[in-house]
């Protein structure tokens, strides 16, 4: 902060920002009016003050970042936007919460020009915003390690506000805990404690010390009230703006600000008030607001045009930070040439020239016949693409050995100060991240890297952990942003780790996320191809790769056939002459027993087509005549083999199809035996068509 100056119009659109918040939560009907009225002192100075954006340009390259972790008060950041110049106007306020309008309840990446992220169910905001800091560091270490700090055009800050909620989720604490071992200077968070929730005063259920957790989590932490020691109010924007400036000081650590404030001030009636958070006011309430602001009463969305104008103001200095960055930017492209048809290449989305030999190279290495589990095999990939691509990086919930997700030869991304015996070689710019036993915050944290960098990241933990995991999944999705899971250990083959760690219904479960493509290759073959397509395809749906933990084998069939089938989701592994009697569809590690059962079957005289089904998300994107080729209507035996549940075959499975497949919990024993207790074997297969046949021709 430099030169500080608050002055009667800063007041002013204070005002003007809660009578906007009550207003359009009342037109709305619902909403959370209290959070918004009493956070727009903070958000404007913040957004006035403190953060460097270009409302003329909300993706420019060297913003800083804002997320809203609480985003049921989504007007804080609406209202904001609209005083900031942003394309969003008093109508996008007065059609708050309505369908099709670009204000909605919570905060939507890709709706509204300004919003970083989507942060829907609390806790992800303040998890995410570590990942943006991750980003941030990570593509400034790629592409100008040697700049002083503060010099690069690709420093920038995060910027984040939450609340009671945001730090009694257990994803927060996660996250933060992580932020703090990686030094994050780069991240700032804001702590609303208005002491208020739906179920009323916090304490009921959160009475700890906060700051304190915050600085054993190893953040800079201070505070700062508006309530008065003689229990007045005072909305002090120059104190808090005090405070942000002494901890924008510290450079080493992430920042953690405590404010106390009291909901919806100075609402008559409502103001320190459950009723406030997430109700609208009332008329009788409302007035009073506005009465206590000096505005009339009668008037819905009255706008005081001096306030605004001079909170408009900031996109001209916006719009001068964003020239002088250019002008750093430009002596940067040109003293670094190569790194900056790097960042070309990475900013625009684009594959190197030499991404599809890597995997090509690598197939050639592959022995038809040998047993590879998947797993090692998605090892081998990430790491045959990790020379030519060096914006992929990832790792593990302390997995990273049995995921293989270790880039191998890389540094781990953290302080020089915590490198181990096991991992030596650290640095901020390190490609192999340790998330520890985090799933869900690795999950949010890597939506974060994507959301704020240029880079390609992947995760990896066992699948039956995925669940810890799964609510940054469901995120990922809606935002439509191109995560990489690599969850291993995908079935009851895992063997003896028993019930606990087997999963059975995952593949459903994930399988009903809209927009996240899930994905069981069957061998090295499948997989490598799953990673070509999952780089290579145009949408940016996040993709989960399910692999085994037992060795497979490399079939024959799929050298030829998995380069083209991966991509169309499901193929003809295995044909017949003429129309076949039955088909065998199949994923992951059952394609062998489909393989093995067609030909059992053909050795009888029926004729058995073998599809490998490693996507069901991909094959739905084919049309029609492709998917007739492979799943003909005429041919009504049909049979499906999955470890795990059979409910997303029957829509393949038709009339008189059978599942093979598991619907009860796993076993404790070694892996083959659980697969053949439970019935996933060629020769339950082979009933199964036999029964299938026999009703389809009845």
């Amino acid at each position: 902060m430099v030169d500080f100056e608050w002055t009667d119009l800063d007041e002013r659109a204070v005002k003007l920002a809660k009578v906007l918040a009550a207003d359009a939560v009342e037109k709305a009907g619902h909403g959370h009016p209290g959070s918004p009225i009493s956070l727009a002192p903070i958000a404007y100075t913040l957004y006035q003050k403190f953060m460097k954006h270009d409302p003329n340009d909300p993706q420019w390259e060297g913003r800083d970042r804002f997320i809203l972790s609480g985003g049921h008060a989504s007007l804080t950041q609406y209202i904001q936007l609209y005083f900031s110049g942003y394309q969003l106007t008093l109508d996008d306020l007065e059609h708050f919460r309505t369908m099709d309008s670009i204000t909605p309840g919570h905060p939507e990446y890709g709706l509204t020009p300004g919003i970083e992220v989507t942060t829907g169910p609390l806790g992800q905001g303040v998890a995410t915003a570590v990942g943006f800091a991750y980003g941030q560091r990570f593509q400034r270490n790629l592409l100008d390690p040697d700049a002083p700090a503060g010099t690069s055009p690709f420093d920038h800050k995060i910027w984040v506000i939450c609340g009671e909620g945001d730090v009694e989720e257990g994803v927060s604490s996660e996250a933060s805990s992580l932020a703090g071992n990686q030094k994050l200077g780069n991240l700032t968070v804001i702590f609303d404690a208005n002491h208020i929730q739906i179920e009323g005063d916090s304490k009921i259920s959160f009475a700890e010390d906060v700051l304190e957790r915050y600085k054993a989590y190893g953040w800079y932490t201070d505070e700062f009230s508006f309530v008065q020691p003689d229990g007045s109010y005072k909305e002090d924007a120059e104190g808090f703006a005090r405070v942000l400036e002494k901890a924008e000081q510290v450079t080493d650590r992430p920042k953690f600000i405590k404010v106390d404030t009291l909901m919806a001030w100075p609402t008559p009636g409502k103001t320190n008030n459950e009723s406030a958070h997430g109700s609208k006011l009332g008329a009788e309430a409302v007035a009073g607001l506005k009465e206590a602001l000096g505005y009339d009463p009668k008037q819905s969305f009255q706008i005081d045009q001096e306030a605004l104008d001079h909170a408009r103001k900031v996109a001209d200095r916006g719009r001068k930070a964003h020239e002088e960055w250019d002008k750093k930017y430009q002596a940067w492209k040109q003293a670094n040439p190569d790194k900056a048809a790097l960042h070309d290449r990475i900013h625009e989305g684009k594959l190197p020239e030499e991404f599809d030999k890597a995997i090509d190279d690598l197939e050639a290495t592959f022995e038809v016949g040998s047993s590879v589990a998947t797993r090692k095999a998605s090892g081998a990939v990430i790491n045959a693409l990790a020379p030519v691509m060096p914006e992929l990086w990832g790792g593990s919930a302390d997995l990273g050995g049995s995921n293989n997700t270790v880039i191998k030869g890389a540094d781990s991304f953290a302080p020089s100060a915590f490198a181990t015996k096991t991992w030596p070689n650290v640095s901020e710019g390190g490609r192999i991240l340790h998330f520890g036993v985090r799933e869900f915050a690795m999950g949010a944290i890597t939506n974060g890297i994507l959301l704020d960098s240029d880079t390609r990241v992947f995760n990896g933990t066992f699948f039956q952990f995925a669940d810890y995991e799964r609510p940054a999944v469901r995120l990922a999705a809606l935002m439509n942003v191109p995560n990489i899971y690599v969850w291993t250990h995908d079935s009851v083959a895992l063997g003896e780790d028993g019930p606990t760690h087997q999963p059975i219904e995952h593949l459903t479960a994930m399988r009903a996320i809209p927009q996240l493509d899930v994905v069981r290759p069957a061998d090295q073959y499948e997989t490598a191809e799953a990673y070509r397509y999952t780089f290579e395809k145009e949408d940016t749906h996040p993709t989960a790769l399910i692999l085994t933990r037992q060795g497979v084998p490399t079939l024959a069939e799929t050298k030829d056939k998995a380069k083209d089938g991966v991509r169309r989701g499901a193929y003809v592994l295995v044909d017949t002459e003429g129309t076949p009697d039955v088909i065998l569809m199949a994923t992951g590690s059952e394609v062998q027993h489909a393989v093995a059962a067609a030909k059992t079957l053909a050795d009888e005289g029926i004729k058995a087509r073998v599809v490998s089904a490693p996507s069901l998300e991909w094959f739905e994107e084919q049309d029609e005549d492709y998917k007739e080729s492979v799943l003909p209507a005429a041919v009504k035996a049909r049979v499906s083999i999955e470890a795990g549940l059979a409910m997303p075959w029957y829509k393949y499975l038709g009339t008189y199809g059978k599942a093979v497949s598991i619907e009860q919990f796993g076993l404790q024993g070694n892996g083959q035996d659980n697969m053949k207790a439970l019935g996933i074997t060629p020769e339950h297969l082979v009933e199964a068509a036999k029964e299938s046949l026999a009703q389809a021709r009845a």
